[in-house]
């Protein structure tokens, strides 16, 4: 069954005459779930101690931002509206249920969605922070970035998703599977393979133009690729100015795969399994 925790009423009360206030947020995000506030703060201090960010210049701004915004009201509105029905939505396109609950709530600028477990609880946790500072805030955007998610959850849920190899190149290829996964369980769920929830100002038909050179360095990249150093996944990357460019080449893995195989047996597949269908892939799309 899906549960959904909307904590939109509470938001604004986090902020001090507009300023995030820190102690507020952590009685708050602690009220959802006993004694989590850690999981969103231990992420954050991940990238802090990278060097490459730091919380007051890179995440305290997209937060403050999010206070008396009328984006969050728009925002919440999409989401009592995607979220209206889901469990058949989901059932009637892939037959079988997701035991998951859908939070929004106020993060630390952890992620727009982010699927984790929570004391032993799944949960699809949607920041409000990040999707209004990447504007995906109405229905549309919304319905992407939840469906995304719950592809993860079916994956798991049903499927072989925590993967883990010493192989630096197919802990990336692994995550290029995922997301493409996850792409592809949305797409079907919108009815729509040409949706992507990333497609703002011609993100997809720069991608679609420029499929090879993507592909060529994904590839390229893998031997030295890291979590703060890869182009690909997450909306603070950067490839030739455009980022999340990982979701499509994934998505275009996974409709290559899904011509010769089941979806239900895709997401059985072990990392080592999938490392050599990328190999074939790979060989399919460029003359190496």
């Amino acid at each position: 069954m899906i549960k959904i925790l909307d904590t939109y009423y509470q938001i604004n009360k986090l902020f001090d005459n507009g300023a995030f206030n820190y102690r507020k947020w952590e009685e708050y995000i602690n009220s959802v779930y006993d004694n989590s506030a850690h999981i969103f703060r231990d992420e954050v201090e991940k990238y802090i101690k990278s060097g490459k960010y730091t919380f007051e210049k890179d995440f305290l701004p997209v937060i403050d931002a999010v206070c008396e915004n009328p984006k969050l009201n728009a925002l919440h509105e999409s989401f009592l509206t995607v979220t209206d029905n889901l469990d058949k939505r989901v059932t009637d396109c892939f037959g079988r249920e997701l035991n998951i609950d859908i939070v929004l709530y106020l993060g630390l600028c952890n992620a727009a969605g982010w699927v984790t477990s929570i004391n032993g609880t799944d949960a699809v946790l949607l920041g409000v922070e990040k999707i209004i500072d990447l504007g995906w805030h109405s229905a549309d955007s919304m319905c992407g970035l939840i469906y995304h998610e719950l592809g993860h959850v079916y994956h798991a849920q049903h499927g072989k998703f925590k993967q883990k190899s010493d192989d630096n190149k197919r802990e990336f290829v692994w995550q290029l599977f995922t997301e493409g996964i996850a792409m592809y369980f949305e797409q079907v769920v919108v009815g729509d393979f040409n949706y992507y929830h990333q497609n703002i100002n011609g993100w997809k038909e720069w991608c679609d133009k420029n499929f090879t050179r993507i592909l060529t360095d994904f590839n390229r990249d893998l031997p030295d690729m890291t979590r703060f150093n890869q182009r690909y996944f997450g909306d603070m990357c950067d490839y030739y100015g455009y980022s999340d460019v990982g979701y499509y080449l994934g998505a275009r893995f996974v409709y290559y795969l899904v011509t010769k195989y089941q979806f239900d047996d895709l997401i059985g597949f072990d990392i080592d399994l999938v490392y050599s269908l990328y190999t074939d892939f790979l060989k399919q799309q460029i003359s190496l």
